[in-house]
């Protein structure tokens, strides 16, 4: 069965912390991963590009030159592809780059990511996640001392305190135990969450 060390505010370990083994013991599937981390991606995309075909170019209205006797090549428009400011072939414009992915292949991600975090021992569980009044240089301190540089916070319940004290520290993100977001995970160095919100997670994704 997969284990987490288990410290407390001041990051100090205070023990371990069996894990569920149907959702951090399972072997990480790299394809559905990557499905999900592109999913994510595609659907973050503002897909708000937009150039002018040569149909959208002011100008271009009349005829260059005369269609034959000149020796040049003959031409309709000054706008079009082949001229300056002429307009762009198949131009660019807004679209929905989203898509949605089965809700099964979803849940295997999940569990697939968090047992790799589990297997290379990146999971760090805090007896009580959870701070005095909002302090950055705290939620920093804490952090330092656990090792994590690039990590994914997550609570039980959506904690203000948490939330206003990481949300400056760079390649820190806080999250709730319902909304996980595996490419947030696969990102992240750490995995630190509350030893509450690790019950919430065997609960709802086992």
């Amino acid at each position: 069965m997969p284990k987490a060390i288990l410290v407390n505010m001041a990051g100090t370990q205070v023990g371990e912390v069996e894990l569920s083994e149907a959702v951090f013991g399972i072997e990480p599937n790299q394809t559905v991963v990557h499905e999900v981390v592109k999913n994510h991606l595609a659907n973050c995309r503002q897909g708000t590009q937009s150039a002018l075909t040569r149909a959208e170019v002011s100008g271009g209205g009349i005829k260059p030159w005369r269609q034959k006797g000149t020796g040049r090549a003959r031409q309709g428009s000054t706008r079009a592809p082949q001229w300056t400011h002429g307009g762009i072939v198949f131009a660019p414009k807004p679209r929905d780059y989203s898509y949605v992915l089965n809700k099964k292949v979803k849940r295997l991600a999940l569990k697939s990511a968090l047992s790799a975090k589990a297997a290379s021992g990146d999971i760090v569980v805090v007896d009580s996640l959870n701070l005095d009044e909002v302090k950055t240089k705290a939620m920093k301190g804490f952090l330092d001392t656990v090792g994590a540089k690039k990590a994914v916070v997550v609570t039980p319940e959506v904690n203000e305190t948490v939330i206003k004290s990481a949300r400056n520290i760079p390649g820190v993100v806080t999250t709730t135990a319902k909304i996980l977001s595996v490419y947030d995970i696969v990102n992240a160095g750490k995995f630190i969450v509350d030893k509450a919100a690790l019950a919430v997670i065997e609960e709802v994704f086992a």
